[in-house]
């Protein structure tokens, strides 16, 4: 049974690998994540100074931690031990890093990345700033289309986010967006890619796993 579900995640993540790049995307299937990290490793210039987008797909793939055993500098404001000061002066580096590593909430079948944000710094640095912008998501993150990209956000993304962040929102008991006004509310940026911004560099990975929220 194991196959008939690769072969599914292959052809679909195909399809929208070649919807990306005619929207001007770099983009790349990848059968797993060990793959995604050689081919990521391989785009990193060695010098890089790189960003890191609070991204629980990127904590999956490992990346970070090849990348500091390599001697880059790594703008992570997820880091441990960090001051609120410290975190808000990581995550305005990070605008004008060398690299900026970075998830996806969604990807839609026609070439469109959908991200929610709670800052804003995420989603700045994947419109324009970094150097480079490499995003890497799951199969489990593509859908048909932006409305649906949205559900999929306000359905799941989101409520686990809050969840893994402890937030004092009401999805945290719901386990589906309430729309909340409170002052944790991690859901006030909305961007969509429709297309490649033509002054930034953006490589997107689609992997062939479930990776992520």
């Amino acid at each position: 049974m194991k196959e008939f579900f690769e072969w599914h995640h292959e052809t679909m993540g195909k399809k929208a690998v070649e919807a990306l790049k005619k929207n001007h995307f770099n983009a790349c299937y990848c059968k797993d994540g060990q793959e995604a990290l050689e081919k990521i490793l391989e785009l990193v210039p060695r010098e890089a100074v790189i960003g890191v987008g609070g991204s629980w797909t990127v904590a999956e793939l490992g990346i970070v931690k090849e990348l500091e055993a390599r001697g880059h500098k790594i703008l992570n404001h997820g880091k441990p031990g960090l001051s609120p000061e410290e975190k808000i002066e990581i995550r305005r580096g990070q605008l004008t890093s060398d690299v900026f590593l970075t998830g996806s909430n969604a990807i839609t079948m026609d070439g469109q990345l959908v991200n929610v944000d709670g800052f804003g710094n995420r989603v700045a640095a994947m419109i324009f700033g970094p150097g480079k912008v490499i995003v890497v998501a799951g199969i489990n993150k593509l859908v048909s289309d932006v409305e649906e990209g949205l559900k999929r956000i306000r359905r799941t993304a989101a409520p686990v986010n809050n969840k893994r962040l402890n937030t004092a929102n009401p999805c945290t008991v719901t386990g589906e967006c309430m729309d909340c006004q409170g002052p944790g509310r991690i859901c006030n940026a909305t961007v969509i890619l429709n297309k490649k911004p033509p002054l930034t560099d953006i490589h997107v990975f689609l992997v062939g796993k479930e990776m992520g929220f």
